[in-house]
């Protein structure tokens, strides 16, 4: 039990300590005009943010590759949210500055002295660019099509037994053979007689 109060009293101490670190560095900047105190105090800035940004990132889900979330270096460090939108610090050095960069130039989308309203205001951008690539993602997956396009209707199955065609007796087909083959005796014996008598020819 006293071993886990100590590990969160010192987790408590050093983000009290990387807090006063990031202060001093801030303070610093104020008392001097130093290019390289004003940096890193942009950056100490930049890094409070990222503490507030912190809830968001752990809610994306992994793998998520659409948000970089990383504070960039040079004479001006950046915190890039994704590939085009960036928060940067004003030239007053306490305003931050949500922007995004587009082909038509830089875009200010807020500006704000509390890392607390931008951090707001960056997770409703996220939001929506999520909402966005779902819409994009909708519009290419053919599920669309495919609601739209009536499936065929199944083919009614009949309760009633099939019908087998009656087959034909032997005796039927034999009847029939013999009643054409005296047919055609009487028709042959009919001209046999036609022919004799035409000729003269008795018969008897």
């Amino acid at each position: 039990m006293g071993e886990g109060k100590d590990s969160a009293a010192s987790l408590m101490g050093t983000k009290r300590l990387s807090d006063a670190v990031r202060q001093a560095k801030i303070a610093a900047a104020h008392r001097s005009d130093v290019v390289i105190d004003i940096r890193e105090a942009d950056r100490a800035r930049l890094e409070i943010l990222a503490d507030e940004l912190q809830p968001l990132l752990d809610e994306l889900p992994p793998g998520e590759d659409l948000f970089d979330f990383t504070i960039s270096g040079g004479m001006h460090p950046r915190l890039w949210v994704d590939g085009t939108a960036n928060v940067m610090m004003a030239r007053d050095r306490r305003t931050y500055r949500l922007v995004r960069e587009t082909r038509l130039g830089r875009v200010v989308l807020m500006e704000a002295a509390e890392a607390r309203v931008i951090a707001d205001r960056v997770t409703d951008y996220v939001a929506e660019r999520i909402v966005e690539r779902d819409k994009a993602f909708a519009a290419e997956d053919g599920l669309n099509e495919r609601m739209i396009t009536p499936a065929r209707p199944a083919r009614a199955v009949s309760d009633e037994p099939l019908r087998v065609p009656a087959q034909k007796s032997r005796a039927t087909d034999v009847v029939v053979a013999l009643t054409w083959l005296m047919i055609g005796v009487v028709i042959g014996a009919g001209i046999l007689l036609a022919i004799a008598s035409y000729q003269g020819v008795s018969i008897g």
